[in-house]
């Protein structure tokens, strides 16, 4: 009966030894409130993008001579991309350039013969005329004095008639030799046919080489020497030098954050080791509701020379940035997705809540804007502590 008093007695006391020297509470981690820099950015995918895609082609079916660029070739403006067959063409070039001779030839001709020749017949007819208009005058004295007889008369007026007819033929001849007249401006008329005739053979035959009309990336060739080239087709097809451009789309949740100017960092997938800076330029007005995307254009001042046109990218945006924010750790602030986000602390052995206002957010880290001090200490949630619950902190991590 005393032994089992004794033990029951020796129990007690090891209770109460183990209550006194055991701490009471619920073990928690927590972290303390800290100022340190905190950046908040958005990743997004995008594709590089060119101020314009050309497609070069020809307005005439003929057959191709030569390439002279391949895909991936930087070319200027004016320089030769492709040339087509040109025999015809150049056949009506020499064509038209015989028939402006010839035309110029009958011009300088009425100029320099035709027009002199012609005045001096009106010279002779007038000549003759007068010639005429005194022998019909003599022929009517002498008729009337009976010395000729009427026949002499009839003689001469036939004469007079001959000589003003004359005169009339040769003055119409001249007046179409003039710089007016029918026959010069004809020859005019010829020549200028034929000038026109050499503009259109010499236009065609422009047709037929091909040239980058800007600076441009060639990305697309379809064009072999001895190929039917025909209009409509595009032969080559050249991505504008410019500026170069990422064109992105983040989710609609984000457009909030979204600013111009803001500055971004671009990663090309096929290089990762090799990040870029950018700059947001555009943001879309609308969204698309599909998706729940926003589109976001952005600029690359310096391009690295390894990007090309539609390569894919990972864009990060830096919409925030803090450089003594009052940050905890991402897990320590509770229902931080909706409009009363908390965090509980350790006061005095005891959790307590506290509602608190949130700012940015950076990786793993977020910034409390209202409800909390430096150097307060955040329960986190992985002990399972609630508000009002006895808690002992087991190891704090400071918000770096």
């Amino acid at each position: 009966m005393k032994s089992r008093y004794l033990i029951a007695l020796l129990a007690a006391a090891a209770v109460l030894v183990a209550g006194f020297f055991w701490p009471r509470g619920v073990a928690v981690d927590t972290a303390t409130v800290t100022r340190a820099p905190l950046t908040q950015s958005v990743v997004a995918t995008g594709r590089i993008a060119t101020p314009a895609r050309i497609e070069i082609g020809t307005q005439i079916t003929a057959i191709i001579d030569g390439v002279s660029v391949r895909e991936g070739a930087r070319v200027k403006a004016g320089d030769v991309l492709v040339r087509l067959r040109a025999a015809d063409a150049d056949a009506a070039i020499e064509q038209a350039r015989t028939q402006i001779e010839e035309a110029r030839a009958r011009l300088d001709q009425s100029d320099s013969v035709t027009l002199p020749v012609a005045e001096q017949s009106v010279r002779q007819a007038q000549s003759n005329l007068r010639v005429a208009e005194a022998e019909f005058q003599r022929a009517q004295t002498l008729v009337e004095q009976q010395f000729f007889s009427p026949s002499k008369l009839d003689e001469a007026q036939r004469q007079l008639d001959n000589a003003r007819s004359q005169l009339r033929t040769a003055q119409a001849q001249r007046d179409a030799s003039m710089p007016r007249g029918a026959e010069r401006q004809g020859a005019a008329a010829r020549l200028a046919q034929a000038e026109a005739a050499l503009a259109s053979a010499q236009a065609r035959r422009d047709l037929l080489t091909l040239r980058a009309p800007v600076d441009a990336l060639v990305v697309a060739r379809d064009a072999e020497p001895g190929d039917v080239a025909q209009a409509g087709r595009a032969l080559l097809t050249l991505a504008q030098s410019g500026e170069t451009r990422i064109y992105a789309t983040l989710d609609e949740k984000n457009l909030r954050y979204l600013q111009l100017d803001a500055r971004a960092l671009a990663v090309a997938d096929a290089f990762p080791g090799q990040p870029f800076e950018s700059v947001v330029y555009y943001i879309a007005p609308a969204i698309d509701a599909q998706r729940g995307t926003v589109e976001v254009r952005l600029r690359v001042p310096e391009p690295p020379a390894f990007l090309k046109p539609d390569m894919t990218v990972s864009v990060e945006v830096v919409i925030g940035r803090n450089d003594a924010a009052l940050a905890l750790p991402l897990e320590a602030v509770r229902d931080v997705e909706t409009p009363e986000p908390w965090v509980l602390l350790a006061r005095d052995g005891e959790a307590v809540k506290a509602p608190v206002k949130v700012g940015l957010r950076g990786v793993g880290r977020i910034e409390i804007t209202e409800g909390l001090t430096e150097g307060e200490v955040a329960i986190l949630p992985a002990g399972g502590a609630l508000d009002g619950d006895a808690v002992r902190v087991k190891q704090r991590k400071a918000s770096r």
